[in-house]
Parts: C-alpha cells; sequence; structure tokens
C-alpha cells in the first residue's frame, strides 16, 4: 500500500506540475498577444518572408497585396469562433513578386439546412489589400493537416504546400479587413486572455497528493492499533491458560465419607 501510494503522490505531483507549466505557457502566450496585437501593421514580408511565424511574431498584424488564388481555395471544417460552430475559409494570395501566402479570409457559421456543405463566400477580384494578423502553423496528424477534396482541419502551410505543389510562406495570415470588402465571412475573435482551468486542476493534483498521504497514514495507524489489540487479547488469553495450568487440584468434598468423618 505504501508503495502504491508513493508512485500515485509521485504521478500526481507530475501532473500538478505539468499544470503549472502550462499555466505559465498560457501566460506568456496571452502576453505576447496583448503586445503584439496592438501594433501597427507592418508589411507582411518583414515578418513572414524568409522565416517561420515563430511564437513572438504571433498576432502581430500585417499588410499583404496581392491577387487571391482561388483554384487552390480550401474550407477548414470543425471549427469555432466564440460560441459558434462552422468552418473558415483559407485562399492563397499571390503577391506581384510571385510570393504565395495563405490567408485565412474569415468565419462562416454552418447552416442550419446544409451544414458545412453549403457554398463558401467567393473572394474579391483583382487586387486586393488584406490586413490580418500573424499566425503560425497548426500542428497535428496528416489526417488533419493534410487536403482532401478542397477540405482540411487545421491549416499547416507546409503540408497545404505539399498537396499543392506549391511554395507557401510559413505560417498563414488571419485576415482582419480587406480592400476591397468581402462578404459573408467574419473575422475570428481574439482568443480569451485569461489563465484558463490549469491553476485550479494543479491545486487538484496536489490535493489528491495530500488525501492519498493522510489517507495512507490513517490506514496504518488503523492497522497498527488492531494489531495491539490482537497482540494484548493474546496476551491475557496466554496468561489465563498459564494461571490456570499452575493452580492445584482442589478435592470437591462430595465423595463417600469414612466412619471417622462421621466421628
Amino acid at each position: 500500500m505504501t508503495l502504491l501510494v508513493i508512485v500515485l503522490g509521485l504521478v500526481m505531483i507530475r501532473l500538478g506540475q505539468w499544470q503549472l507549466h502550462r499555466l505559465s505557457g498560457r501566460r506568456e502566450a496571452n502576453d505576447i498577444i496583448r503586445t503584439n496585437h496592438a501594433k501597427p501593421p507592418v508589411e507582411w514580408s518583414t515578418l513572414m518572408g524568409d522565416r517561420h511565424a515563430t511564437a513572438t511574431y504571433q498576432w502581430r498584424p500585417v499588410t499583404i497585396t496581392g491577387t487571391f488564388d482561388t483554384a487552390h481555395e480550401l474550407q477548414v471544417r470543425y471549427r469555432s469562433n466564440g460560441d459558434d460552430d462552422g468552418s473558415e475559409v483559407v485562399t492563397p494570395i499571390v503577391t506581384k513578386d510571385g510570393h504565395h501566402v495563405l490567408v485565412d479570409r474569415g468565419f462562416l457559421k454552418r447552416s442550419s439546412q446544409q451544414g458545412d456543405m453549403q457554398a463558401l463566400p467567393p473572394a474579391p477580384a483583382g487586387t486586393v489589400t488584406v490586413t490580418g494578423f500573424v499566425r503560425g502553423n497548426e500542428n497535428g496528424k496528416p489526417t488533419a493537416t493534410d487536403p482532401v477534396a478542397g477540405k482540411v482541419r487545421l491549416i499547416n502551410s507546409d503540408a497545404i504546400g505539399r498537396a499543392h505543389k506549391i511554395d507557401y510562406a510559413s505560417g498563414y495570415i488571419s485576415a482582419t479587413s480587406m480592400t476591397p470588402a468581402q462578404h459573408g465571412l467574419v473575422p475570428k475573435d481574439l482568443p480569451h486572455l485569461d489563465d484558463g482551468p490549469h491553476l485550479s486542476y494543479a491545486i487538484q493534483w496536489f490535493c489528491f497528493t495530500a488525501i492519498a498521504v493522510v489517507g495512507l497514514f490513517v490506514l496504518i495507524r488503523g492497522d497498527v492499533k488492531d494489531r495491539r489489540k490482537r497482540r494484548a487479547k493474546r496476551g491475557i488469553a496466554q496468561q489465563s491458560a498459564s494461571n490456570h495450568a499452575a493452580r492445584p487440584d482442589v478435592p470437591s468434598g462430595d465423595g463417600p465419607k469414612t466412619p471417622e468423618d462421621h466421628a
């Protein structure tokens, strides 16, 4: 039992530390979002040109000008925006100097009649200027990152580039506005900048550890008490048997009497 509690305690402590690590990471990510999204937009190539969209560039506003490549448009399924479920529409944009960049044009709420099979709102034709946030690649299994029949679950420029045989810039741009304006899609909301449930989860794991240790102490204490009681009972029984064996035989006085007894 002690070994089991030790193993479980170590596992639960590690789980609590993991939740604290996730809390720290979430706070760092929130700080990056708060700092970056309020900055003025810059040209996309200064952050995404020949470099990867690292965590420090996340949610930096950028602008890009080019023409939408609607032939390689993708519907990103199983997405949410606030309380709404639906999909997002990713359309590559081609700049004048020939760079290809994925642009998440916005969110499309699921239709109550057609579900995700509804027609996608068209991208603006001609030269378009898009303003949006830098986003890094979303990672997952190939079944989620590789597009199939114009649909995909995660936005990963490397996987989409291999499927399209096009060299896309790393990451993608989540559009907030564009000129000329588009219709039928809404920009993605910023993530909730809170700590999430990680601190409460960590406290729960540490509490479970304390409960296990205290419970082990109570069980051991109860077992020791039971053993002492059993030993005391055995001692009393042995003492009683010893006393009984040591007593001399006493005549009962009910046997036949002799004449001398009558006299």
